[in-house]
């Protein structure tokens, strides 16, 4: 019996009115519902616990939106006594701590974090621009010791969980900073720029080419449809690249993440740079 099916047996809702898919996040469990009345959705919420017992609170996700892409989490039921939304997720051995109704989680990553910590070197200097909570961070850090990770953050609440996460990791090779990464100035420059932010991330390489050393490696994010996924991002790093004097050297990959919408997908392409010398 799926789960959806237990959830109908046991809270006697429509299998309709019920969501195909939950994100487990720690122990709260978050879900889209369609078409369901509060009521019915606690019904639905109170099964979930039932069925789940590490399971200690239910959210609906309501939107994810804005430039800090905040999500709109409410709680529906809580076995705690407060309603509780601060939780700590752990993913390949990383622990990442914060608010559901704060702080997006996309699990839908977890593949695309595990292939990124495989590229790093030892010694590396790493730039997350849009560190978030940590997500790229934590794992490159905790994967190569010896590289050091400047992770930037310009949402005060984010930011605040990435420095707990970069404490509960024991991590001694990442350098927290609050701020918006097209102002920060760093003492040395990158070996490496990530950059996992979307939509719009083209507008930010200026920036990445500015914390770049004269050879170095970007992995850049966004968002295209379908039809461009193969030739958009090549044509917007090469673009790029020559205004701020560098050429791409090789393409170290390009890879579809996960469909984001109808024919559009989050598509990482990581690139080699070198500056050019006239």
């Amino acid at each position: 019996m799926s789960l959806k099916e237990k959830i109908s047996e046991i809270s006697g809702i429509d299998k309709e009115k019920i969501p195909g898919s939950w994100q487990i996040i720690g122990d709260i469990a978050l879900a889209k519902f369609l078409n369901a009345s509060n009521m019915e959705k606690k019904k639905m919420a109170k099964a979930l616990l039932e069925i789940l017992p590490k399971i200690r609170t239910v959210c609906s996700i309501e939107r994810i939106g804005g430039e800090l892409r905040s999500p709109d989490a409410r709680v529906i039921v809580s076995k705690a006594r407060l309603k509780k939304t601060q939780t700590i997720h752990t993913e390949n051995g990383i622990k990442f701590a914060l608010d559901v109704s704060k702080v997006m989680f996309s699990k839908g990553n977890v593949a695309e974090r595990a292939r990124l910590v495989s590229h790093i070197r030892p010694g590396e200097k790493v730039v997350d621009m849009f560190a978030g909570i940590g997500y790229f961070t934590l794992g490159v850090a905790k994967a190569q010791p010896s590289a050091k990770v400047y992770a930037i953050e310009k949402n005060p609440t984010a930011f605040r969980y990435l420095k707990k996460s970069v404490a509960l990791n024991e991590l001694q090779n990442v350098v927290p900073i609050k701020g918006d990464c097209r102002k920060v100035r760093l003492e040395e420059k990158a070996d490496r720029v990530l950059m996992g932010y979307f939509p719009g991330t083209e507008k930010f390489l200026p920036y990445a080419f500015a914390l770049l050393k004269e050879r170095g490696i970007i992995h850049y994010h966004n968002i295209y449809k379908d039809s461009e996924a193969l030739g958009k991002p090549l044509d917007e790093l090469e673009s790029e690249a020559k205004r701020a004097g560098y050429r791409i050297t090789a393409i170290i990959g390009q890879r579809k993440v996960k469909s984001y919408a109808p024919r559009t997908s989050h598509v990482v392409i990581d690139a080699a740079f070198e500056k050019v010398i006239v």
